[in-house]
């Protein structure tokens, strides 16, 4: 670019050019004037953020009695009033094994008897592909001796 036409552009800018900038606002500024501002206050009262509420206070009652029972409570091999208790509901081991084996039989006969099934086919049957060929035969030409007899042939339709 020569030296006179940048000092053109410098002196006289185009058209276009000053439009741009006469649009162009800045993202600092504000579109309307400041004293006619008013700030909005949170008129809500909220309280006091504290740890005494009653959450809190269930939350250490309830650490202190389980570190209390954890601190006093029987050992599992005393007979204490609970463990007699418990002792005397339970169903006897020998009970359980009676139970436990019928099941064991019950699941076997069953398995087998669903093997069976699934392992099930129908019999096999030679189907012909025209069987009322058996009813079709002439009687009188049969050489001697070939004579076959179906009269107790008994033809599935399906």
């Amino acid at each position: 670019m020569s030296l006179a036409r940048a000092a053109g552009a410098v002196v006289r800018p185009t058209k276009r050019a000053g439009t741009s900038l006469i649009q162009r606002r800045a993202a600092s500024s504000h579109a309307h004037d400041e004293h006619h501002h008013e700030e909005h206050h949170d008129t809500n009262e909220y309280p006091l953020e504290t740890f005494n509420t009653p959450f809190w206070r269930g939350a250490v009652l309830a650490t202190l009695g389980f570190v209390a029972f954890y601190k006093y409570a029987p050992e599992p091999n005393d007979q204490n009033l609970i463990a007699r208790f418990v002792n005397s509901a339970k169903t006897p081991e020998e009970v359980w094994k009676d139970i436990s084996f019928k099941h064991l039989l019950l699941s076997a006969q069953a398995s087998d008897e669903r093997l069976l099934v699934t392992d099930a086919k129908p019999p096999v049957v030679h189907r012909f592909r025209f069987p009322q060929r058996f009813e079709m035969f002439s009687p009188n030409s049969h050489p001697v001796g070939l004579k076959i007899e179906v009269g107790d042939v008994h033809v599935k339709r399906d």
